[in-house]
């Protein structure tokens, strides 16, 4: 009897379940600074904003500079040890003096001619070829996918004297459809109309082809109403590198009255003196058409964005 006495006293004696302490492994305390995730502390919020500040100081800062630029007068210094970034007497007469010197509306005629060329042919073009790649099944679409990549890789320069000959083959050449021949169609646009069809459901298709629709109407129902956005990037960007290319229509080009606005503007450039001032107007009247046409697509732009990603 004195064995389980002396069990049942130990038992009585032993401490609670509740009261010994449960080991607990020691975890990662956060930085100091940092938050946890889903949370963003005071540091870091204005960490961020400090990096924004400076990112746009450099993308935006000399743009803004040369606008300043293009409204100082000629009494005012623009060469000083300390520039002032605002005008002291602001002016558009550097406006004006740039209208006077060059043709200019001759010249945004020819760019803007060569701009909706570039921007009709890569909406189309870009368009067909994505969607075939994306949505229709055919012997040797990943070659020519794997082909459109490589050809990411060369640079412009690289192709020049062939598009040369085959635009001075085709009698094109001092044309403005010879300058807006080649960039009818970009590669980058094809990959970009490839990625958005990809990530459309593939329901959509089944349900139009139940309905017997064919290749030509599931592209036009079904597919370019899912991918405006990234027709509207599409079109931007063709736009802007279309009316701001230099080498190819430098090259092209012979007669001033064909000359495009990039081209024309080096008129105002003298020969033993340079006013800043003046050329600093003209690149503000090069952006003004961007500006415009990028004001009138930006809510499409930035709709094109988040159609070109991952969706789950």
């Amino acid at each position: 009897m004195s064995a389980p006495n002396s069990t049942l006293e130990e038992t009585r004696n032993a401490p609670a379940a509740t009261d010994t302490p449960v080991s607990k492994k020691p975890g990662r305390k956060p930085r100091r600074g940092f938050s946890s995730i889903g949370t963003m502390s005071p540091t870091e919020k204005w960490m961020r904003y400090v990096l924004l500040v400076v990112v746009l100081l450099i993308c935006v800062g000399p743009f803004l500079w040369e606008f300043s630029t293009s409204l100082k007068g000629p009494d005012e210094d623009i060469y000083t040890d300390v520039p002032s970034f605002f005008p002291a007497n602001p002016t558009i007469d550097n406006y004006i003096r740039a209208f006077m010197a060059v043709p200019i509306f001759s010249f945004i005629g020819n760019s803007l001619f060569v701009a909706a060329v570039g921007v009709t042919g890569n909406i189309v073009f870009a368009t067909l070829a994505g969607y075939a790649l994306a949505r229709l099944k055919f012997r040797g679409s990943k070659i020519v996918l794997g082909l459109l990549l490589a050809s990411l890789i060369l640079p412009g320069e690289a192709t020049i004297v062939s598009q040369f000959l085959l635009v001075s083959e085709l009698g094109l050449a001092d044309t403005l459809m010879g300058v807006a021949l080649p960039g009818m169609v970009a590669p980058l646009n094809v990959l970009l109309m490839y990625n958005a069809f990809r990530v459309m459901p593939e329901e959509l298709d089944q349900a139009g082809v139940i309905d017997g629709a064919n290749a030509w109407q599931r592209l036009w129902h079904i597919g370019v109403p899912s991918v405006k956005g990234t027709i509207a990037v599409v079109a931007i960007f063709s736009f802007i590198g279309a009316w701001d290319d230099f080498l190819w229509p430098l090259i092209v080009l012979t007669t001033p009255e064909n000359f495009t606005l990039t081209i024309g503007l080096q008129y105002l450039a003298g020969t033993f003196a340079t006013d800043q001032r003046l050329i600093a107007a003209g690149a503000m009247i090069a952006f003004i058409p961007i500006a415009i046409v990028f004001a009138l697509l930006q809510r499409h732009f930035f709709k094109g964005v988040e159609e070109g990603g991952v969706k789950g």
